[in-house]
């Protein structure tokens, strides 16, 4: 008789909390908290949000009537510790350790997954996985390298969507993703694309790190010698937090509640709507950019994300990218689902998890010195 596991899933985003409870394939229940950005803004690091979040973890338990003592196995989304490989890796220790101190150089509330299962384990001590963080890395050399010397790019995105949703696509297809070439844009708090190319992310924005669409909570692009005037009269750690945090909607209307302007624009507000197309146009600038990337050669595009609940996104990109490839339109995502079913595949023996190296997975351009 199979063994039946009790799996809880732990998802933390720029602005909300998502758990889940697996029983073996079986979703029990699934339940989300909105934190508007003025919320978690009272909390100088990310870090700091972690005894709120988990008090809001325990509490959504505890309204489906869950015991704590009854998870088998916590698994939480992943990020800001070096770069690692795709797959299920063990939360031990070291991973624990640089999750925190955010040794990847990037801050991110999906680190808040790795922070918030080690915190559950320390009351309940059962095993803890992570399963495709934001910072897998699986870049191609010519998306690393950068004019300055010693700067360089590296995978920083919403991996675990990214892949489950082309995973997905692949399979309605009757394909294997190894065999296919997708653009995937996960539209969201954040909004990441990404060149899929025969199962690996070879290019593609770091939507936490000032690169890309500007999105609810982050800035996106933004002129170099316009940003260095800017720092001249804001201090460094709010630039930072505007990064990931608090730029985007919240820097323009005080609010990361998409709704909230999605709203303005039904009513016709002149500012609400030049912003939300901005961020559509942007979103599509990306998509051409992978396009690239991929010499055209592109299966589908495939949109995904919260934000995938507002229709005109997907009218303004087929506008400007239909002429790319067939656009597919997954709305939300299929994050919860993905980590309970890989990391089942580990319990059962069908696959093997990883151990955390505490190095990053690239170490520089073979042969070559800058």
């Amino acid at each position: 008789m199979e063994k039946t596991y009790r799996l809880l899933i732990i998802n933390p985003g720029s602005t909300s909390t998502k758990i889940s409870v697996f029983e073996n394939e079986r979703h029990l229940f699934e339940r989300s908290r909105f934190h508007d950005a003025p919320v978690l803004l009272q909390y100088p690091h990310v870090n700091d949000q972690v005894p709120f979040r988990y008090e809001v973890l325990l509490e959504m338990l505890k309204e489906e009537g869950v015991d704590p003592a009854t998870i088998d196995v916590v698994v939480g989304r992943g990020g800001s510790a070096y770069t690692q490989p795709s797959g299920v890796t063990v939360i031990d220790r070291r991973l624990y350790e640089d999750t925190l101190a955010a040794v990847g150089g990037s801050e991110h509330a999906a680190k808040l997954g790795v922070l918030l299962a080690w915190r559950f384990i320390q009351d309940y001590p059962v095993p803890a996985y992570t399963l495709n963080p934001t910072n897998v890395d699986e870049y191609c050399d010519y998306a690393r390298l950068t004019g300055i010397r010693g700067v360089y790019r590296f995978g920083h995105s919403h991996v675990l969507n990214q892949k489950a949703v082309a995973e997905a696509h692949a399979e309605s297809m009757g394909k294997r993703y190894e065999d296919c070439r997708f653009i995937v844009a996960h539209i969201d708090g954040g909004v990441t694309v990404g060149a899929h190319d025969h199962g690996r992310m070879i290019d593609g924005n770091m939507g936490a790190d000032g690169e890309g669409a500007f999105s609810p909570t982050r800035i996106g692009y933004v002129p170099v010698l316009e940003l260095l005037d800017y720092l001249q009269d804001h201090p460094m750690d709010d630039v930072r937090r505007m990064c990931s945090r608090s730029g985007g909607f919240v820097s323009l209307f005080g609010t990361s509640n998409s709704d909230t302007i999605h709203d303005l624009v039904e009513k016709g507000d002149p500012k609400a709507t030049l912003v939300w197309n901005t961020m559509i146009y942007q979103i599509c600038k990306n998509i051409g950019e992978m396009s690239a990337v991929l010499c055209g050669k592109v299966d589908a595009i495939l949109l995904t994300g919260g934000l995938m609940r507002f229709d005109d996104i997907a009218e303004g990109i087929r506008e400007r990218c239909g002429w790319i490839a067939p656009i597919h339109i997954y709305p939300g995502e299929m994050e919860q689902e993905a980590l309970a079913l890989s990391v089942l595949k580990v319990l059962r023996g069908k696959t093997k998890a990883m151990t955390y190296s505490g190095k990053p997975v690239w170490q520089g351009f073979e042969g070559i010195t800058f």
